[in-house]
């Protein structure tokens, strides 16, 4: 089936959450990842759960539709197979700490002399320069150095990981954004380059707002719960059965409707709430007002009266709701992957779509080497005894 990166090879030596990210966006739109493993133990975060059957279906989720090939980087035979593996790819990637590729040979210098064409990624947690570039990195170490964890939690609360992975998964988005931008101006100019990706930049880099209050106003901010910081009602609600959340920016005509179908008109005339800055003053008073009423009825009435008012707002989900989403449902973004090992595996789809393009994904994720002769004969055009070969020498 049609994919927008078919044609695109990747010679993938990531690991762990972050790079694999990367490379497995890629792989969904069509690209070739050849994902280079240890041999037998392969990638740590096989050895990661949670396990079905033995096999790490985390592993699975982020390395569907690899390649896997097995090689002792430590060997001198593995690095020349690199060196060759090179001369027909594309894009080569790596998660390692700075400097580890290039100490193995296989930096981008080293390779882009043998392939000038080559776009070569590297994100680790602090990008090649600066002071930190030598420490090691790991979401939640990401996550309290950007200010993120700072800004997230309950109101007055101890700072709070975000729930999904932000410190990996943000910077492996940025890879994808970098590689894709690199292969365009190698289209122009005939040459790949250096993209460098400091998973602390790209925290750092969403943390936009709350940068721009400090600089607007010089107050440091910290955690507010659900609620927005600039604009009132925009938050989550309790209901009778569940929460709901509501997002009214600064509209006039919204508000106004909002407090009708809340059964308390009133609101609206109440200087204290007049606009949306008024509101954001006394949000506190606004939210136990509101709070006090909307527990009163079921997540459904006030669901049906705020789309009846046009009024943005949503069911607050839990991820097992995910699974009957009929949204979700409708734009694929939960697949069924037939993963060996495990079986049934079900992960999330692409978000990307595009007109003309198949967004299916079939492909399980490989184990350690599966595919270790086939790339080595394919690419490369390696006999069977000349494989043998390698893997008693304990190349592969």
């Amino acid at each position: 089936m049609a994919k927008m990166l078919d044609g695109l090879t990747v010679l993938d030596f990531t690991w762990a959450l972050s790079g694999p990210f990367c490379t497995m966006t890629l792989c969904d739109l069509g690209a070739r990842v050849i994902k280079v493993e240890t041999p037998e133990s392969g990638d740590g975060f096989r050895r990661v759960g949670p396990f079905v059957n033995g096999n790490s279906a985390y592993f699975s989720s982020v390395n569907r539709g690899k390649d896997s090939i097995s090689l002792n980087l430590k060997h001198p035979k593995a690095v020349e197979i690199v060196q060759r593996l090179a001369l027909k790819v594309d894009v080569v990637a790596e998660n390692f700490r700075s400097g580890v590729m290039e100490r193995l040979g296989l930096g981008y210098r080293a390779l882009s002399e043998l392939n000038p064409r080559l776009v070569y990624l590297s994100v680790s947690g602090f990008g090649q320069t600066g002071p930190y570039k030598d420490r090691p990195a790991f979401d939640v170490v990401i996550q309290g150095l950007s200010g993120v964890m700072s800004i997230n939690g309950a109101e007055g609360g101890e700072p709070t990981r975000v729930g999904t992975s932000v410190g990996d998964i943000v910077p492996g988005l940025y890879g994808v954004i970098g590689i894709l931008s690199a292969l365009h101006q190698r289209e122009r100019t005939g040459h790949g380059c250096y993209v460098d990706i400091g998973m602390m930049d790209g925290v750092v880099a969403i943390v936009e707002n709350a940068i721009m209050r400090y600089w607007a106003t010089g107050e440091v901010p910290g955690p507010i719960g659900s609620r927005h910081p600039a604009i009132t009602p925009f938050s989550s609600f309790p209901t009778a059965d569940g929460f709901v959340v509501i997002a009214l920016a600064n509209n006039a005509v919204q508000w106004e409707r909002f407090c009708n179908l809340l059964g308390m008109p009133e609101l609206n005339g109440d200087p204290r709430f007049a606009d949306g800055q008024a509101r954001n003053q006394h949000v506190h008073q606004l939210t136990g007002i509101i709070n006090d009423r909307m527990r009163a009825r079921p997540t459904a009435h006030w669901l049906e009266e705020l789309r009846k008012a046009d009024i943005p707002s949503a069911k607050v989900n839990t991820v097992a709701d995910l699974f009957v989403d009929p949204q979700v449902k409708a734009r694929n973004m939960l697949i069924e992957i037939d993963q060996p090992g495990i079986g049934r595996q079900i992960m999330p789809g692409t978000p990307v779509k595009a007109s003309g393009f198949d967004d299916a994904i079939t492909r399980h994720a490989p184990g350690v080497g599966e595919n270790t002769d086939a790339v080595l004969s394919g690419l490369l055009g390696m006999s069977e005894p000349e494989v043998d070969e390698l893997r008693l020498a304990g190349a592969i």
